[in-house]
């Protein structure tokens, strides 16, 4: 009786799935983004009003749900493909250009390009419509099929290469060459820490005992961080692949997807995912006929960004407080349960199929000699286009802001970039040259962190966004560390006071003095890396932290204590109401000359009447420092 190979058996699910999918080749397609990002932006509706035009007109036409691009900024996204024609892709649909692409498009053959963002392949008749500005700088591994593939059918997957790796590495590849490929890779966890992914692995396998472990962390806390969240929507299994094939090499029968329950959808696909995975013998016993079993299940987290550190989560998961623990030992000698334990980041197993497919050498060839491969950055804050973007290790940060995001809007200037997450740091313009790495990041004061990034502009206040970050952290911290839990206390009642104008120049010492102790004498990383936005915005915006202690002023006008609000009474029109109305304090009141003015005493600064004042008058200004200009 002839034995069917692992490959064998994957060359009978791919020729299928393509089969399936080549079937429907010659009919149009309407894919419609519904990420959390689409979903938020209204991509629902925008389905529904497709389902609806083409049932009215008898098309027969598919519409099938994808995940994110990244151009979170253009959601709802639509790509129509139709026969003979390139497949466009239309941003921010609503339900009337729905209707439009229904009749003009889908109907007849005018593909209204004059609303597409981009045609997705060649073609003589919109040759411009290829080029697309970010296509230039992007290089996309983990993002490849986010936005083009149906997460909810594994045949999708498949017929992409889908499981290729794993079918590769069970049949061709021992548990060492795996270890030899990713180590000979450079591929450094995502996460944040950057630790060598080989080197993690060998050291988990390498741990005698009957019972192991693999985790994926999908914990994702960072204000404006969604990188996780996006791939584990739009490509569910690319993360579920990168598991097997750790599994399979450390030897590990059972792992888990921590993931917070925050994130509904991202939970609602895994499951779809692994009960697919299940269904045709990719999880369980057996896998593709061969001595390898291993399964999967989903663990959901409560949200502490704590639970981040791996020993925390793996606290958190044996139903022990979320404490992060002293180490060694290390996870992958004695993690959960006691056991040895891969836990790694989401972006992190995304990139093993890849590297074992096409081979460390490919993945090696992207990036820096010191950082390989790429980085997915959220693209947040001040920035025209915000949302997902998979740059090579060594772009610089002036490219990924002004090339790719396309500069800060409304004709303001760059002020600063936090990277990093909460705990990152934040860097200047005259920092934005750098090549984004884990060394010359960590040289500059930040860190990779796992890939959140603010911009921010002239109306951001560099000592109340450090407040801001640290005031996160602090809420966040666990408490164990003494360092920690009363040290970043005590920087934030110092950055209070100096938001409030209540400031000293020897505070400043002490914010230096502080954040280094407590970088020193922190047991995890969130309170390691918590002092980072108060000694880069020390060290980059100094004059801000001088003008708030000296001048009692805060340059940005952001902060509320050393604000006002006037109107000036040459632009004021005795006509208009507008600002009297939107006041929720009932400060503003109409003066003899029926002009309007604000009594400072009531104004709480909620910043309606700027906000709500008619271009056409822009009377209403903020000032700083809070003495009243003479009338």
């Amino acid at each position: 009786m002839k034995v069917i190979t692992a490959v064998e058996r994957y060359t009978e699910l791919k020729t299928k799935a393509q089969e399936k999918v080549n079937s429907l080749q010659d009919k149009p397609l309407v894919r419609i983004g519904t990420a959390t990002c689409g979903l938020a932006a209204g991509a629902l509706q925008v389905k529904e009003t497709f389902e609806e035009e083409i049932k009215n007109k008898g098309l027969d036409v598919r519409i099938q749900e994808v995940g994110c691009m990244g151009h979170c900024y253009a959601e709802p996204l639509a790509i129509i493909s139709k026969p003979g024609f390139p497949s466009f892709c239309y941003g921010k649909v609503d339900e009337g250009l729905a209707k439009l692409l229904v009749d003009s498009f889908l109907e007849n053959d005018d593909p209204c390009y004059e609303y597409a963002m981009v045609a997705l392949e060649p073609n003589d008749i919109f040759p411009t419509f290829t080029d697309f500005p970010r296509d230039a700088y992007e290089k996309k591994i983990i993002l490849e099929h986010c936005g083009f593939i149906d997460p909810g059918d594994i045949e999708h997957y498949i017929a992409h290469e889908g499981y290729a790796a794993l079918a590769k590495a069970l049949e061709e590849m021992k548990p060492e060459e795996i270890i030899s490929e990713m180590t000979a890779s450079g591929l450094r966890g995502r996460g944040g820490a950057g630790f060598p992914v080989g080197k993690k692995w060998s050291l988990c396998k390498d741990t005698p005992d009957e019972v192991k472990y693999i985790i994926c962390n999908a914990d994702e806390g960072d204000p404006g961080a969604f990188m996780d969240r996006n791939v584990l929507e739009s490509n569910p299994h690319q993360v579920i692949e990168g598991m097997l094939i750790s599994a399979y090499t450390v030897g590990a029968e059972k792992g888990y997807i921590y993931i917070r329950n925050e994130y509904p959808l991202a939970i609602q696909r895994i499951e779809t995912a692994l009960e697919q995975a299940r269904e045709i013998g990719l999880l369980g016993d057996s896998i593709f006929g061969s001595p390898f079993n291993f399964d999967l299940e989903i663990f959901e987290g409560s949200g502490a960004f704590v639970c981040g550190e791996e020993s925390a989560l793996v606290s958190s998961m044996e139903g022990k407080m979320g404490i992060p623990q002293a180490r060694p030992p290390y996870m992958a000698v004695s993690g959960f349960r006691g056991r040895p334990t891969v836990l790694n980041n989401v972006k992190t197993f995304a990139y093993v199929p890849t590297i074992i497919r096409k081979g460390a050498d490919y993945f090696k060839s992207v990036g820096t000699s010191d950082s390989s491969g790429t980085a997915v950055f959220t693209l947040v804050g001040k920035v025209a286009n915000t949302g997902l973007v998979e740059v090579p290790m060594g772009t610089t940060l002036r490219q990924l802001i002004f090339d790719i995001g396309e500069g800060i809007p409304a004709e303001k200037e760059f002020k600063a970039v936090q990277i990093g997450g909460p705990s990152g740091g934040c860097l200047p313009e005259t920092k934005l040259d750098i090549p984004i790495d884990f060394d010359s990041l960590a040289e500059a004061g930040a860190i990779m962190g796992s890939g959140g990034l603010v911009v921010l502009d002239e109306d951001d206040c560099m000592v109340a966004i450090a407040r801001y970050f640290l005031e996160f952290t602090q809420q966040e911290s666990c408490g164990k560390c003494t360092f920690c839990r009363l040290g970043t206390k005590h920087m934030l009642d110092i950055l209070t006071r100096i938001t409030q104008g209540k400031g000293e120049m020897a505070d400043l010492e002490i914010l230096q003095e502080l954040a280094e102790d407590i970088k020193m004498g922190s047991l995890c990383n969130l309170g390691k890396t918590a002092p980072n936005p108060i000694l880069t915005t020390l060290r980059y915006f100094r004059d801000e932290y001088e003008a708030h202690i000296l001048e009692g002023r805060c340059p940005a006008c952001m902060c509320k204590d050393l604000i006002l609000y006037y109107i000036v009474p040459e632009k004021c029109s005795k006509l208009c109401n507008v600002c009297v109305g939107s006041c929720p304090v009932e400060a503003i009141y109409t003066r003899e000359d029926g002009l309007k003015a604000i009594d400072q005493e009531k104004c709480v600064k909620c910043d309606n009447c700027l906000k709500t004042c008619p271009p056409e008058h822009d009377a209403v200004i903020k000032l700083s420092p809070p003495v009243l200009p003479e009338d």
